[in-house]
């Protein structure tokens, strides 16, 4: 239990120190990524008003794909909702999560399909 406890507390600390650096404003919304053991989640967000503009599921994917794909299908579907609502600049929060595998997947396929990070 106590393993779990310093887990969380470094993981907590992990996305303070990346999230001190990251702000979204109206004109340069947050980008913001969770992945669990199974699925991926994206978002969209404004923070200056507090409000989530776009998001995207790996549901909305397809269920027989694997992770990395339904992660490159999940940054697809977010920059051509972002594009549609007018969004092409953000910045991209990845959370306490490192930069390869899923995450890295779901920030080139939405750099490719037009978002700007």
């Amino acid at each position: 239990m106590a393993s779990t406890k310093l887990k969380k507390n470094i993981r907590e600390r992990n996305k303070a120190r990346v999230r001190a650096k990251i702000f979204g404003t109206s004109k340069r919304p947050r980008l913001s990524v969770f992945r669990s053991i199974t699925a991926i989640y994206a978002q969209i967000i404004d923070d200056a008003n507090g409000k989530t503009l776009v998001s995207a599921r790996s549901a909305e994917a397809g269920k027989k794909l694997k992770k990395t794909d339904a992660a490159q299908k999940v940054g697809e579907l977010l920059a051509e909702k972002a594009i549609k609502l007018g969004i092409t600049k953000v910045v991209f929060d990845r959370s306490y999560y490192k930069f390869h595998g899923r995450v890295k997947a779901l920030a080139e396929a939405a750099r490719k399909k037009g978002l700007q990070f």
